[in-house]
């Protein structure tokens, strides 16, 4: 990392250095050992299994999830990867592709945009720092819309940004703007107006430049298009569903919004430590590049001249952290990946401070940003060291839903990880104090959060798959392979929605205590069986607690009424 007023003699040769070492680095981090894990419940299995209905039932307007109507999103993720399964087969590796693809796709987008406007420095130091991080990289590995949505948000602010607010604007664009807001909202909703919006309507009321954006911006053409492409499926989801579709849009919206939903609440102080964890250690230079551009707004209220160049995008981008931020904790229904969009703006500010730090010995702010950085890598690393120990004492909590959890020890991965986190901050600490050294520092942060994310790719994840999520999909895709259509398969316990992925099925799904929903299924003809765990085999109801095990996996059974074909139990593993 050097000064990112160094002039660059080869931009282009640099440029495309540049990417390529981003490319790289991002197909590691997203590609290695993506299939591993089985997909997670509930959003990944979710999504999976609708996209795989999607292209089987060959219905591409209303999603389906185990066979049943699916509201909860629009169709376009959807879309996207039942494409990809036409294209390459059915399976975990093509379910998440598209989310590999959106996080590559960010990560250019991000690194252009940076690359026009501050300089090749500038938009690989961002661009490392958007890619660098625990959330980044794990939603990116995920079967979720939030890829979708990050990368159509970022690619319509970005574009307001070049079309209307750079001082060599080209208003062509806009058109980015009201293309992504469109891809957005038919990729989550509503979100995909407002995430951009949140950045720039505080902008243009707070630099006095709505007449000018209503003059300039091509506002009636734009959401007009905007209107006509996004519309229509929504109109034909209404004209099918009627009222049952309003009433679960709202549900997924304002509801989202005014109401916690399947348990996802929290405090208003739930995405401090997301953001501090998840943007780690970038998450530490955040708060004083924030202060540094927000405590000079009243200077952006003089129009359109005082609000543009490098320090108006700087304001810009800062409102637009903000303005995520603010509207996530005011909602009700709080999880660690819908703070997601506010990352490409925040590596933006974390790369100008920085770029600070280079130019002056004693910058403002370089003192408390350091302190948040060893806080943050100690207590971390605190906290990976006691993993063991902490894991001892919730194991039979666990245990109830991951029946492994009784025989399985976390290994020694996590004092691995403490490890690399204490050296690299206490590495850190030693070099950012001289001027001189300071950009090692940089590499060294960014070494560690390689290294780290690399240690829980390659060893973490495969072990946690293996023992906690993989188990009751291996039972599911060997009870599908030998159930006929008329056949019934069982999933008794927490609700797990992956199953209908992997046994390509439907799945009928049983709480403990609700016994009576066994009836008529024990009174229909044809194989019925049981995927379960080990520890609620006492609490299955008579008859079906005689049905004897065919096949154990890692805690988890399937029973069956019938016997197996022959040849399937040579598969069994204890």
């Amino acid at each position: 990392m050097t000064d990112s007023s160094a002039v660059d003699t080869h931009p282009f040769s640099t440029r495309t250095l540049h990417l390529t070492f981003l490319l790289i680095c991002g197909c590691l981090l997203l590609l290695l050992g993506l299939a591993d894990v089985g997909l997670t419940d509930r959003d990944e299995g979710s999504n999976a299994g609708a996209a795989r209905e999607m292209l089987e039932t060959g219905d591409w307007i209303s999603p389906t999830l185990n066979y049943e109507p699916r509201y909860a999103k629009p169709a376009l993720s959807y879309w996207i990867i039942a494409g990809t399964y036409a294209l390459f087969g059915v399976n975990e590796l093509t379910a998440r592709l598209p989310s590999v693809a959106f996080g590559l796709a960010l990560l250019v987008l991000h690194y252009l945009f940076l690359h026009r406007l501050l300089g090749p420095a500038l938009a690989f130091c961002g661009s490392l720092v958007l890619l660098l991080n625990v959330e980044f990289v794990g939603i990116h590995r995920l079967v979720l819309t939030d890829p979708e949505l990050v990368f159509f948000t970022t690619l319509a602010t970005y574009g307001f940004w070049l079309g209307f607010c750079d001082p060599g604007r080209d208003r062509r664009f806009l058109w980015l703007f009201y293309i992504g807001m469109t891809l957005g909202t038919l990729a989550k909703g509503p979100l995909g107006i407002l995430v951009p919006l949140l950045g720039i309507v505080p902008y243009l009321t707070l630099t006095r430049q709505w007449k000018t954006y209503f003059a300039e911006g091509r506002p009636l053409l734009g959401w007009t298009v905007c209107f006509l492409i996004a519309v229509p499926w929504y109109l034909a989801m209404l004209a099918l569903h009627g009222a049952d579709y309003v009433a679960a849009a709202q549900a997924n919206t304002a509801g989202r919004f005014a109401n916690p939903m399947e348990g996802h609440g929290g405090t208003l102080l739930f995405y401090f430590p997301i953001l501090l964890l998840g943007f780690f250690p970038w998450s530490g230079l955040l708060p004083a590049a924030l202060w540094h551009t927000l405590k000079e707004w009243k200077s952006f209220r003089t129009g359109e001249t005082g609000a543009r160049g490098e320090q108006g995008l700087l304001l810009f981008c800062a409102l637009w952290v903000s303005g995520i931020f603010l509207f996530f904790t005011l909602s009700a229904t709080r999880l660690p990946h819908y703070v997601l969009p506010l990352f490409p703006p925040a590596a933006l500010l974390v790369a100008v401070l920085w770029s600070q730090f280079l130019k002056n010995a004693r910058p403002d702010g370089l003192t408390i940003s350091t302190r948040l950085v060893l806080v943050t890598g100690y207590v971390l690393s605190l906290v990976l060291a006691f993993t063991p120990v902490i894991y001892e004492s919730v194991r039979h909590q666990i245990a109830v839903h991951f029946p492994a959890a009784e025989k399985v020890d976390v290994g020694p991965t996590p004092i691995v990880l403490a490890i690399v986190i204490l050296l690299g901050v206490a590495t850190f600490r030693y070099l950012v104090r001289e001027k001189a050294r300071r950009p090692q520092a940089f590499w060294v942060l960014s070494g560690m959060m390689g290294t780290f994310l690399l240690i829980v790719i390659l060893f973490a994840l495969p072990r946690f798959g293996k023992y906690f999520v993989n188990p009751p999909q291996e039972l599911a895709t060997i009870a599908g392979f030998n159930l006929e259509p008329q056949d019934t398969l069982i999933h008794y316990g927490r609700k797990l929605p992956s199953l209908t992925f992997y046994a390509k099925r439907k799945v009928q799904f049983i709480n403990p205590g609700e016994h009576e929903k066994f009836v008529p299924h024990l009174e229909k003809n044809g194989r019925l069986m049981i995927i379960l765990p080990a520890n609620l085999h006492d609490r299955l109801p008579d008859p079906v607690a005689a049905f004897p095990p065919v096949l154990q996996r890692y805690g988890f059974l399937l029973l069956s009424r019938e016997p197996m074909v022959g040849g399937v139990q040579e598969g069994s593993k204890n």
